[in-house]
């Protein structure tokens, strides 16, 4: 059984002021987008780091001198660490004619030399911190062109009005596989997925953004860069994230896009100081890149902060859906967002839409893989309300197939136990006895900011508290062990959970 779903952006019409709603406008590419920006923002801050700020009109004036370093119809490979010269070298290349090809500043040498050769770059825009990652490049290609973005060209080139489909920007991502690839997102795609950050935020235009996710992911380049700048934002680049809260402090951000795991440790944070830890200027916390607690949901607006939680990949350009009801539904990921199809395949989100990647560079495999008559098959697995709302209920392959047939979502039987307000996470998984036979297995991580007053073995109380819960599940889905943790589980770079194994 399958459905088909669209949404209309009149859904989220409630959500934002009504000036503001009607100031949400799409564009051709990026570069009539930042053209716009340019006139209409031309002397607020865009950019503040390092101690210095720059306005549009000064981010532009620099990027014109950079454009001719990179020609047209180039691909171009971007390694720099988050500073103004990536946001001012990334949008040179994207407004140039040609399309960015995002390198994560972490690889190694012989990485960043692969990545090079495998998705077809025709040069390597370098921030001179990063020189030594060069090394392999200048050994196995000495003829390879390489640009120091800290160089300016001696003449300025104006800003390129790319077509809709033409490639824009290239992002490294897991997809639905974990092998890395780099998905290809032209500008209708990016200038989708930037509109999309506007809806359902009550007042999104003139905001002040504190950036500490990665531009070489593309919820920090497509949620936190280019719809801060659609917006006529000043967004603050934080260096290192020890730094994060002498930050805020001092900047004072009115909206932050942050993974949960940050959100998480804020709020505890805040909880043991006595202050919002966040600053009382911020009200909004744009959420996502894994699972969000509706803990963190009640939580936050206690703070006279909206932590609003969504869903997307990179292959969507960063967004699918949003939630600007996230107090009133806690649990799901939002309202799908407009001009993008959702098929639902036995419980697998399949899409289609104009957030889209045109697919993954020269990986005809993965491609094959992930579409069938069109469709992206995301892995997700879904379902939606009445209301329109989606839900993500697991990943089709972390599904846990029983001994007797049975197919268990770990996703869902964590959901359920991640009720109480003094677990942070739990995974759910498949582990072997000594025997030999096969078992759910439960770990938890609790939160301790919740936990203080109880008395006697709080270990104990937590498993017996989740023992009851543990009774309420069908028996198909109920764990034969459970085991608190005194540490949180590894996590990604996007601080997703590391699963085990089929069995531990």
């Amino acid at each position: 059984m399958e459905n088909v779903f669209t949404t209309d952006r009149e859904k989220f019409r409630p959500y934002n002021s009504p000036e503001e709603f009607d100031r949400i406008v799409y564009y051709n590419s990026v570069g009539e987008m930042w053209e716009n920006c340019v006139k209409e923002y031309a002397q607020r801050t865009a950019i503040e780091d390092d101690g210095k700020k720059y306005t549009y009109e000064q981010l532009e004036e620099q990027a014109s001198f950079l454009r001719p370093r990179f020609g047209e119809g180039k691909r171009v490979a971007l390694l720099c660490p988050n500073s103004y010269d990536f946001v001012k070298a990334y949008l040179a290349i994207v407004t140039s004619g040609s399309t960015a090809v995002i390198l994560p500043p972490q690889l190694p040498p012989e990485a960043v030399f692969g990545c090079c050769m495998k998705l077809g770059a025709n040069m390597l825009a370098y921030h001179p911190a990063l020189s030594e990652k060069l090394a392999t490049v200048k050994a196995a290609a000495p003829q390879f062109p390489l640009v120091d973005i800290t160089e300016a060209a001696a003449k300025k080139k104006d800003t390129v009005l790319s077509k809709p489909t033409d490639p824009c920007v290239v992002m490294f991502t897991g997809g639905t596989t974990g092998r890395s690839k780099g998905a290809l997102l032209n500008h209708r795609a990016v200038i989708e997925g930037t509109v999309n950050g506007c809806y359902g935020v009550g007042h999104v235009f003139g905001q002040r953004y504190m950036l500490i996710l990665p531009l070489s992911h593309v919820f920090g380049l497509i949620r936190n860069l280019m719809t801060c700048l659609y917006t006529g934002s000043a967004m603050f680049i934080c260096r290192s994230n020890k730094d994060m809260f002498r930050d805020i402090a001092t900047f004072r951000p009115t909206i932050m896009v942050m993974v949960p795991a940050l959100a998480e440790m804020a709020l505890t944070l805040s909880r043991k100081f006595g202050r919002n830890m966040l600053g009382d200027d911020l009200k909004y916390i744009i959420c996502g890149a894994a699972a969000v607690s509706p803990y963190l949901i009640e939580e936050y607006p206690k703070m006279g902060i909206s932590l609003l939680a969504g869903y997307g990949l990179t292959e969507s350009a960063n967004l699918v859906s949003g939630n600007p009801n996230s107090v009133g539904k806690p649990e799901s990921v939002g309202i799908p967002y407009p001009n993008q199809q959702l098929r639902i395949v036995n419980g697998e989100l399949w899409l289609k839409g104009d957030n889209m990647m045109d697919g993954y560079v020269g990986d005809e495999a993965e491609n094959a893989a992930a579409y069938e008559d069109g469709w992206f098959k995301t892995g997700d697995l879904v379902k939606i309300d009445g209301d329109g709302y989606l839900y993500i209920t697991g990943r089709s392959k972390e599904i846990i197939v029983l001994a007797n047939g049975e197919n268990v979502s770990p996703a869902e039987v964590e959901a359920r136990f991640n009720t109480p307000a003094f677990i942070a996470d739990t995974q759910v998984f498949e582990d072997v006895l000594p025997n030999g036979t096969h078992i759910l297995a439960l770990e938890a991580v609790p939160r301790a900011t919740e936990l203080k007053g109880i008395e006697g073995d709080v270990k104990e109380y937590i498993t017996k508290e989740l023992e009851k819960i543990n009774a309420t599940l069908p028996p198909y889905q109920r764990v034969s062990r459970i085991e608190i943790r005194d540490t949180d589980f590894e996590r990604t770079p996007s601080m997703k959970i590391v699963r085990y194994h089929k069995c531990k």
